[in-house]
């Protein structure tokens, strides 16, 4: 598959005239440089500084791969609304996605500074990978048990228990018991892929 970066441009910059000043807008409101952004979504600083300034108008696939890293949608991008940020997010809106084995489901509006989802954690899911990322976390455990290792702490936490802490904290989650666990969970670091969270497996288990 190729890189957004690869993707032809779709005709000549004067056609989607708002989309430039909003790129460079909405990055700078998702506090990220020029530099990250652009490794984020697979480009290179120049190219992603040729979409700021209109010297290129970017692809489909870059537009939605920067609407995921900017926690926006592709209309905001283009100037055609601002994203719609609800006080309220109703139990039927919060529409299940699933992501190595975990499901989240979006417990408040995007494009906030904090994000909050509803985690189910199957048990064995994950369990092996050590996340550190800027930014804070809380979570607080609905059903089931809970193990999490914060550095050389080890912590088991039970129904209505919590946990707010430093994500630079090597952490790693796991299930206790075979049914898995549900969890109410914020975080800070609106602008990275879940991919970025991980510095990947490691030796031995959480016991």
């Amino acid at each position: 598959m190729s890189s957004p970066e690869a993707e032809p441009s779709a005709g000549p910059a004067a056609a989607l005239p708002a989309v430039a000043p909003q790129l460079r807008a909405l990055r700078r409101r998702a506090s990220l440089t020029l530099e990250a952004a652009a490794r984020e979504a697979g480009l290179s600083p120049a190219h992603l500084s040729r979409l700021e300034t209109g010297q290129r108008q970017p692809s489909l696939p870059m537009l939605l791969s920067l609407a995921r890293i900017y926690g926006t949608t592709v209309s905001e991008l283009l100037g055609e609304a601002a994203a719609v940020r609800e006080a309220v997010t109703r139990a039927g809106d919060m529409e299940p996605t699933s992501a190595g084995g975990w499901t989240y489901r979006q417990a408040g509006s995007p494009g906030r500074g904090m994000q909050a989802l509803r985690v189910q954690v199957p048990y064995g899911a994950q369990g092996d990978i050590v996340r550190v990322h800027p930014g804070e976390e809380w979570l607080y455990v609905l059903k089931g048990r809970l193990r999490l290792r914060l550095g050389d702490a080890l912590h088991r936490l039970a129904p209505g228990d919590s946990a707010h802490f430093d994500s630079l904290t090597p952490h790693r989650i796991a299930a206790e018991d075979p049914d898995g666990v549900e969890l109410l969970f914020v975080h800070t670091l609106l602008q990275s892929p879940t991919a970025a969270l991980c510095l990947g497996p490691t030796q031995g288990d959480l016991s």
